[in-house]
């Protein structure tokens, strides 16, 4: 089961299995009941009782659980000189999600993201996008454009005291990264970062008059959950010239805590393929760890990446995993 670790912060449960555990409600009445409880203990726990780093440790943490989140992204500015230029036009959007604990250390926390929708007569599980935090990072994989992403190592002195957000694709392939520093004052708690990355997929499926974005990232704890605020640049970059600022969006993402009852589904799911993607997550581990610039193939014969690991079995050996992603490395 869930349980509260020596920081008084929830442990999510590793433990659960749909296969062997018929109780559900029992589980999710449970599991509730420590999350409630926990956000109680941050809640009542004044910033003066923490150190710094607690006080970071505990906002990231809190971003687990169950959210009825809503997506809303507007284009604000255009600067096109093209009298015929069009627009992105407004997207709203609203999903359930569960995010799923995958590592928890002092100076690194792993969430994984997976989308629960439909109901029990009609459900369709899917896993989304991973974020990494981790404290003073030295090494990074920064966006360069069209599908790119160059090492970069920063010295200490220029990450004292800060968390790296790294975010991956739901095949958990690079998607961008950044480093910036936790501010908890006024009884806020934020953080905030501007990082070039790849065009986000609702942008890439219908626009091709820009290739990387600028995302100025802003993530604030809030009673009811936290924000994803996004203020963002659509550039045209070519190499060997400057970049030029085609059009500007606002994004702006809440995560609303609700019941856990509503991601079970999700849960059952993750616990059915955690194994499978432990596995994929190593291998690309060893690539962000060999401190090599990464190019990908967007698609190999025909398929894009996130279809070839979405079809492997659960129990696939990492050398097939291995086999699979080689082609899509352009060398």
């Amino acid at each position: 089961m869930a349980f509260l670790d020596e920081k008084g912060c929830i442990i999510y449960p590793n433990e659960y299995d749909p296969h062997k555990n018929s109780n559900k409600k029992k589980y999710i009445m449970k599991h509730s009941i420590i999350l409630f409880t926990c956000s109680l203990m941050i809640g009542s726990t004044s910033f003066g009782q923490l150190s710094k780093k607690q006080m970071d440790y505990n906002s990231i943490k809190s971003l687990c659980g169950c959210y009825d989140v809503e997506f809303n992204f507007t284009e604000t500015f255009s600067y096109s000189e093209d009298s015929t230029y069009l627009k992105s036009k407004t997207k709203k959007a609203g999903a359930i999600e569960w995010i799923q604990l995958l590592e928890d250390s002092p100076s690194k926390i792993s969430l994984q993201h997976i989308l629960v929708m439909g109901d029990s007569s009609n459900h369709f599980i899917m896993k989304h996008w991973r974020q990494d935090w981790v404290y003073e990072n030295t090494n990074f994989m920064m966006f360069d454009q069209d599908n790119k992403w160059n090492y970069i190592e920063k010295s200490a002195s220029e990450i004292v005291g800060q968390w790296t957000q790294k975010v991956f694709q739901v095949d958990d392939s690079p998607r961008y990264e950044g480093s910036g520093t936790w501010v908890h004052v006024d009884g806020k708690s934020y953080w905030e970062n501007s990082t070039f990355a790849p065009l986000p997929r609702r942008e890439a499926t219908t626009r091709s008059d820009y290739n990387v974005t600028l995302r100025r990232n802003r993530h604030e704890i809030t009673p009811e959950g936290w924000i994803h605020d996004q203020d963002n640049d659509k550039i045209i970059r070519e190499k060997g010239k400057e970049d030029v600022i085609l059009a500007q969006e606002k994004g702006f993402n809440t995560y609303i805590k609700t019941d856990d009852s509503k991601c079970v589904y999700g849960m059952d799911w993750w616990m059915g393929n955690k194994e499978k993607w432990a596995k994929i997550r190593n291998v690309w581990e060893d690539l962000y760890t060999s401190k090599k610039n990464l190019s990908l193939h967007s698609k190999v014969d025909g398929v894009r990446m996130y279809k070839t690991f979405f079809d492997m079995d659960v129990g696939i050996k990492t050398s097939k995993i291995e086999n699979a992603l080689r082609p899509y490395i352009i060398k």
